[in-house]
């Protein structure tokens, strides 16, 4: 299978951006940028989200009590490519207070899931974590960061109806 192939395709499922943060190592924060954050469960709230095997934060991540899924607004595209850089000070002129277990909550996200480690799984060249959600927030006045096709985008509320049938393959 071409991997470049591969990764094209997947890129063709809209997602919504978050910073996946955490307390690290002598109380520094932690935070890595993803579009591969799920709902897993109501009942238990479970929530997941994979971190590549070669992340420079995967250890601090593994090993923190508790961490915090922000969900990012349309206009905090520059704190989505900050967190997205492996070195550097990410938390400079971060605005943020601390959550459950001391784990950042960057202020202005659309929101906030505080979360307690339940289970990681080995996910191939990622490590899955799942996290039991201890508190939430949500601030929905502003639109959601989009990630699609390799891009940044922003929803556009249409009046036009689908195609139907819809294409289907199997």
């Amino acid at each position: 299978m071409d991997p470049r192939a591969f990764r094209q395709a997947l890129g063709q499922f809209a997602t919504g951006v978050a910073v996946i943060t955490a307390e690290g190592a002598g109380g520094q924060p932690i935070g890595l940028t993803m579009s591969s954050f799920n709902s897993v469960s109501i009942d238990p709230p479970l929530i997941l989200f994979s971190i590549d095997r070669k992340a420079f934060s995967l250890q601090a991540m593994t090993e923190a009590r508790g961490y915090a899924v922000n969900i990012l607004g349309r206009d905090q595209e520059h704190l989505s490519n900050k967190f997205a850089r492996a070195l550097g000070d990410k938390w400079e002129a971060v605005e943020h207070t601390l959550g459950h277990e001391a784990a950042p909550l960057i202020a202005g996200a659309l929101a906030h899931f505080e979360c307690a480690p339940y289970a990681q799984y080995d996910g191939g060249d990622h490590v899955i974590f799942v996290g039991r959600v201890v508190k939430f927030s949500a601030y929905p006045a502003n639109e959601p960061l989009v990630f699609f096709r390799g891009a940044y985008r922003s929803l556009k509320d249409t009046e036009r109806s689908p195609e139907w049938p819809l294409p289907m393959h199997y």
